[in-house]
Formats: C-alpha cells, structure tokens, sequence
C-alpha cells in the first residue's frame, strides 16, 4: 500500500524563468516514475534559476512508517512533461528587440535608392527608362555642347551701318521739324492789323484841304506796332514828315508805310513776319498826338498810294 500523504504535491511549483531574457521560458517535462519500482530518494542538483523550485515526490515507504516531503531545487529533466503553467505576462518589446527589423528596411531603402540613382558600372539596361530615370541619365551624364555656326559682320561694315541709322534718324527728325513749321506756318496769320487796340482817328481821303494818302491809329506812346504782312524792310529811320518811318516790301510787290514812331526795332534787309513788331509807337514829326500813320503803295515804293482799308479787308483784317 502506498504511504499516507502529506499534502506536498498540492504546493504550485514557481514558474521557471528562462535565463535566455526576451524569449519564452522552456517548460520542463514532467519527471516519470515507473510504478512497479519505489521511487529512489532525490538529491539536492545544481539550480536552474533563483526561482525555478520543484516539488519533490515523497518516496514510496513501508507500511505505517511516513517519510517527510523534502523539497529540493533541481534541475527538470530535459525529457519529462511538466504540467501547464497560467501563461506568463507579455512584455514590452523594446528598441533592442527591433534592430533585426531597421536593418532590414535600412538595406531595403538603400537598395531601392541605389536602383534609381544608378550605380557606376553598373550594366546597363535595354528596357525603356521611365520619365524620372531619363531625366535623371541627363542631369548626371556627360553634357553635350553644341556649337552653332556664329555669323558676324566687321567693325567698319558696323560703323557704316551706324551711320546709316544715325543719317536716318536725323531725316526723319528733320522732316517731323518740317511738318511742325508747316503747320504752325498754315496756322499763323498771313496779315494782322498794325496796332492792337487802337483807335481809329482819320481815314484816306481829303483833310483840311490837302489829301491824306493814309489812315491814322491813335494810341499810348510805346505800345507796340507790328508789320501788316510778311516782308523785308526796305528803309527805318528818319523821313519827311514823319519824324520816324519804316518800309516794308512784300511778297506782292506792295509796300506799306509806319510812320511817327518812337523808336524803330528793325534794320533795312531784315526779314519779318506778319504781326512781329517793327516799332514803339510814338508823335514824331507833324502829328497832332501819339498815333501810328500807315499807309499801301501798290506796286513798290513809287506806286499808287491807295486805301489801306479795303487792301486789309481783302486779307481778311477789319479795321
């Protein structure tokens, strides 16, 4: 019969740890015990681990003798089954278990990288390159310059051309002056009145019994006497009569008279205007008051003396 127990094989055996840290403890088998034979005595063997503790089987005894249950650290016997354990806590794996996994990507990324770029020496593939391989071959391979024929001309065919701008340039600026001259010129009056703003004080005709072969403009001594019409003045200074007096020729062949002037601006061969001033009106020679006496000699110096009204009028100037 076997003996009575003790109760030492309901005591949970400790949890053997591993001493390989970060993998799963190795369960050792259970220890089988033949049950014909009486169990031998177990010995105290080296320890496995601080915590690894296995409860030892009491030997099978004689009747009515109780042998006490020792309990020894050994190590399990690589055979043996042992009874499932509750599973062990799951720990946090850390940086060190995951090396294995960035050198992987790290020798994956340099691969693929190496792949794009391209390697010196590398064989070279006959299969159309995409877009990015293309364009990366012609940043990295050898640029090819291409030399254009280059025409050009010498320094004096450049001065001569120079010079026919330049020549140019100043016709047509010469033709804009032209045509500037030319519209000021048409825009400009071709006969004005002799004096602005003067009074009207005697006419052509008979007066206190001789005859007066002009007309009179009355007024203030220096205001500014013009020339009737475009002309060169033929004689200035002083004259019979007038104290002071002008001649002017025209384009016609008329001439026209300014007399008892104050001072005289003009000087014989001079060309002028219509409306430049020729004169400061003054009361020179036999004048009864400031006035300018302005007579038309048609046809020259020796011609008919005729009214100067309607010669103005005909040019379009109302006295």
């Amino acid at each position: 019969m076997p003996g009575p127990r003790s109760g030492g094989h309901r005591r949970a055996a400790a949890r053997p740890v591993s001493p390989l840290r970060g993998f799963p403890p190795v369960r050792p088998p259970e220890e089988a015990t033949p049950p014909s034979a009486p169990s031998p005595a177990l010995v105290p063997r080296p320890r496995a681990a601080a915590d690894d503790v296995v409860p030892v089987r009491p030997a099978k005894a004689l009747p009515g003798v109780e042998l006490p249950t020792a309990v020894v650290r050994a190590e399990a016997p690589p055979t043996a089954a042992r009874p499932a354990a509750a599973p062990a806590p799951r720990r946090r794996r850390g940086l060190r278990d995951r090396r294995p996994y960035f050198l992987i990507a790290a020798l994956v990324a340099g691969a693929v990288g190496a792949g794009v770029v391209g390697v010196p020496g590398a064989a070279t593939s006959t299969e159309p390159t995409s877009v990015l391989g293309a364009r990366t071959e012609l940043a990295t391979g050898d640029e090819v310059v291409e030399v254009m024929p280059m025409a050009s001309i010498t320094e004096a065919e450049a001065q001569a051309r120079l010079q026919e701008v330049a020549a140019s340039r100043a016709e047509r600026a010469a033709a804009e002056a032209a045509a500037a001259e030319a519209a000021a010129e048409a825009a400009r009056p071709k006969t004005v009145l002799p004096v602005q703003g003067a009074r009207f004080t005697s006419g052509y005709g008979s007066r206190w019994g001789t005859f007066h072969y002009g007309i009179d403009l009355a007024a203030p001594i220096g205001t500014p006497e013009y020339a009737a019409a475009d002309g060169v003045v033929v004689r200035a200074g002083a004259a019979s009569g007038f104290g002071l007096a002008v001649y002017i020729l025209h384009e016609n062949g008329d001439v026209t008279v300014y007399g008892h002037m104050e001072e005289i601006l003009v000087e014989p061969g001079q060309y002028v205007d219509a409306g430049e001033t020729i004169a400061l009106l003054g009361n020179r020679g036999q004048s009864t008051g400031p006035h300018l006496h302005f007579e038309v000699h048609e046809g020259g110096m020796d011609g008919r003396r005729i009214d100067p009204v309607p010669w103005l009028a005909e040019r379009g100037v109302e006295v």
